[in-house]
């Protein structure tokens, strides 16, 4: 669905020319200025995990991805906009990752039907990126953008959709980059600080990023 040449605009700021299937787990890092503008102000590095979307038919293929979703911070969801299967397996994937974590404790597909009821309690921050963009013709957007506009809602979360290979569409200022800031913001504040606010006590006044990952998943 584009994953790595998404992650690779995110923290290059660089369209990425020859893309390759992620095989495994690939990481990248990009510099996230935290609260930009006010006093509190920080520059972190954020990681980024690009998680291979082979699904597979064995159980040991998913079993083995779970190990990269242990102390997650932050989930992109990413999905193909030209492709409406790919944004209806983003629950599979919700249920893959968050299921891992000890909170929520479930969230179900049913017959279809998302259960938000349990996906309320989620306090791991989400975004929604849809890709390919550019490879839907002007006349069609306004139906599918439709379409797909239930994913922010059912997730709780912001979304964006753009086009990879255009670094316009994350340009400083614009829609889309306050909702990527807002995000990253969230996902520092999901590491490092307490519900009120507060610093972690023993956090040390440190720039690295370290420990915490942040997950971008798809399925093919």
């Amino acid at each position: 669905v584009g994953k790595s040449s998404l992650v690779h605009l995110l923290c290059q700021n660089q369209v990425l020319g020859n893309p390759s299937w992620t095989v495994g787990c690939s990481v990248d890092v990009r510099v996230h200025d935290y609260k930009e503008g006010t006093p509190e102000e920080k520059t972190y590095y954020i990681e980024l995990w690009d998680v291979g979307g082979s699904v597979g038919s064995a159980s040991s293929v998913k079993s083995t991805r779970a190990v990269f979703y242990n102390s997650v911070n932050g989930i992109i969801l990413v999905h193909d906009l030209t492709n409406k299967k790919s944004s209806q397996n983003l629950y599979r994937w919700s249920v893959e990752a968050l299921n891992r974590d000890l909170v929520p404790t479930g969230v179900l597909v049913t017959n279809g039907d998302y259960d938000q009821e349990q996906f309320a309690d989620n306090q791991i921050p989400l975004l929604v990126i849809g890709t390919k963009l550019d490879q839907i013709h002007e006349t069609k957007r306004h139906e599918v953008l439709t379409r797909t506009a239930f994913l922010a809602e059912d997730f709780n979360a912001e979304e964006i959709n753009l086009d990879c290979t255009n670094s316009r569409y994350l340009a400083a200022g614009s829609s889309n980059a306050v909702k990527l800031s807002r995000f990253f913001d969230k996902v520092i504040e999901k590491r490092y600080f307490l519900r009120e606010g507060n610093q972690i006590p023993g956090f040390p006044d440190r720039k690295r990023f370290g420990g915490g990952t942040l997950k971008n998943l798809h399925y093919d």
